[in-house]
């Protein structure tokens, strides 16, 4: 049965994907906000296939610490849900995401249009400050920063090294820093054309505030995000 829901559900997603691109290919040239308004229902859209076929949804825990000014968000991340969600929770977040897919024909070119921050992983520290300066950008329209620390896609219960893109924000934007849990993972996996029934838990995690020293704060993030993100894999909430 999950096998059959999942395919009902990734041929209803491709093309409600595919409409959705092409008819709003002429808000390229609209300002964008309009933008945005097509990426919400598209967004809603997927996220009301996901609940009609395949009976997934969601749970947000700790939303006293829910970020609604300045912020910047380190999230895990495990699949591609985080990016839908987080994508219509925030106030028109903008994520550091690598240059890469803002060359994926359509998709991307949405992504440039509404002000993504693209890096070059290649760049070091040169791709760092270009980040920094966007990230200023985007913070003087008004809207908040998603990151994810560990650079890619892990798969839940897996780890890998915080890149040093977090620390670079942390330390010259001077806002806090609100880590956010969640087990995505456990239901639509990496690379995973199979989704399983259930609810994903994404959790808000009381915010770092600004002026620790690099390593203070990267050792801080970790010792709040890890253990909260193992704790939601096994359900103990």
């Amino acid at each position: 049965m999950t096998l059959l829901r999942s395919l009902l559900f990734n041929l209803f997603y491709l093309l409600w994907s595919a409409i959705m691109h092409v008819v709003s290919l002429p808000l390229l040239l609209a300002p964008a906000a309009w933008v945005w308004k097509a990426a919400h229902l598209w967004i809603d859209g997927t996220l009301f296939l996901l609940r009609l076929f395949c009976g997934l949804g969601y749970r947000e825990l700790g939303l006293e610490h829910f970020p609604h000014g300045p912020a910047i968000i380190a999230a895990k991340h495990q699949s591609a849900w985080e990016t839908l969600f987080l994508s219509r929770r925030l106030n028109h977040p903008s994520f550091i995401l690598k240059r890469e897919l803002l060359s994926i024909p359509l998709f991307g070119w949405f992504l440039r249009k509404i002000g993504m921050i693209a890096i070059d992983r290649s760049g070091r520290a040169a791709a760092l400050k270009q980040m920094v300066r966007d990230a200023n950008t985007a913070f003087a329209q008004g809207r908040q920063i998603i990151i994810f620390p560990e650079g890619t896609r892990v798969a839940p219960g897996a780890h890998k090294p915080y890149q040093p893109g977090i620390a670079a924000l942390y330390s010259q934007l001077n806002v806090p820093v609100v880590p956010v849990a969640l087990n995505s993972g456990l239901f639509w996996g990496r690379k995973a054309w199979t989704k399983k029934p259930g609810r994903i838990l994404i959790e808000y995690l009381p915010a770092i505030p600004p002026g620790l020293d690099r390593k203070s704060f990267m050792a801080e993030l970790e010792a709040r995000l890890e253990p909260a993100a193992k704790k939601l894999l096994s359900g103990a909430v």
